[in-house]
């Protein structure tokens, strides 16, 4: 499932419209944009164990697998390619269903271009 919010949206509470949605998964992997005490027990609750690393102001350091961490390093690689497409980088379509049509496009041409597949 994939969701647009609005620019202005945390990430926190970008991840509360999807918590309903999420699929059955071992562990969530995220970045420390994401790093919240009620999104953490909200995956407890679902069985879903968190990989997220905690915000450097936490009173208490957050444990959290650094090696599996280190794999989020390819959806950060897709992010830099949507924003090689300038249309995708400065938000140029105004209607979030025009714009969310613009990064399926060039995440699938990004996808044929890396992995190279030919038709």
């Amino acid at each position: 499932m994939l969701r647009l919010t609005a620019g202005q949206v945390s990430d926190y509470r970008g991840a509360d419209t999807v918590l309903e949605a999420l699929p059955k998964a071992a562990v969530l992997i995220a970045d420390k944009g994401y790093d919240s005490d009620r999104l953490r027990k909200a995956l407890a609750k679902r069985g879903i164990k968190s990989c997220i690393p905690g915000r450097a102001k936490r009173k208490e350091p957050i444990i959290y697998d650094t090696e599996l961490y280190k794999s989020r390093n390819l959806i950060e690689r897709l992010f830099g390619r949507l924003k090689d497409w300038r249309r995708i980088a400065t938000r140029y379509d105004r209607c979030a269903h025009t714009f969310f049509s613009a990064i399926c496009m060039a995440a699938t041409v990004s996808l044929r271009l890396v992995s190279g597949y030919e038709s």
